[in-house]
């Protein structure tokens, strides 16, 4: 079954919204000093950052199923990103900082996740 352009559209755009907090955690991670020792967090900064690159930006997005089918393709390796930073996040520092970036990037790749399996 087919969906609209435009209900294809504002999953996009939902799914865009949920980006933003993955960009910022990513850039959290990416610029702490524990990632220079760490190639598990440098290995989840660069999977964060392939499922963002893999959809682009929205204002660029010319077909939105194109967009979603992407999304769906890179899913995984965001999943398995998000697992393992929730695993290795408490060796990593207890510090708030560090625990409310797991609980932010679960709360956004689970939104993700629902967009992307919604209609499937």
């Amino acid at each position: 079954m087919s969906q609209e352009p435009d209900d294809l559209m504002s999953r996009v755009r939902a799914i865009d919204t949920e980006i933003a907090h993955v960009w910022m955690i990513r850039t959290f991670l990416k610029h702490a000093d524990e990632s220079e020792d760490d190639q598990d967090l440098r290995d989840i900064v660069r999977d964060l950052y392939d499922f963002i690159l893999a959809v682009g930006p929205v204002d660029e997005v010319e077909d939105p199923a194109l967009y979603m089918k992407l999304a769906k393709k890179k899913l995984t390796k965001l999943r398995r990103a998000t697992e393992l930073y929730e695993e290795i996040q408490p060796e990593v520092s207890g510090h708030t900082n560090f625990v409310m970036a797991a609980r932010s990037l679960r709360t956004a790749v689970d939104r993700i996740t629902a967009i992307v399996m919604k209609g499937q």
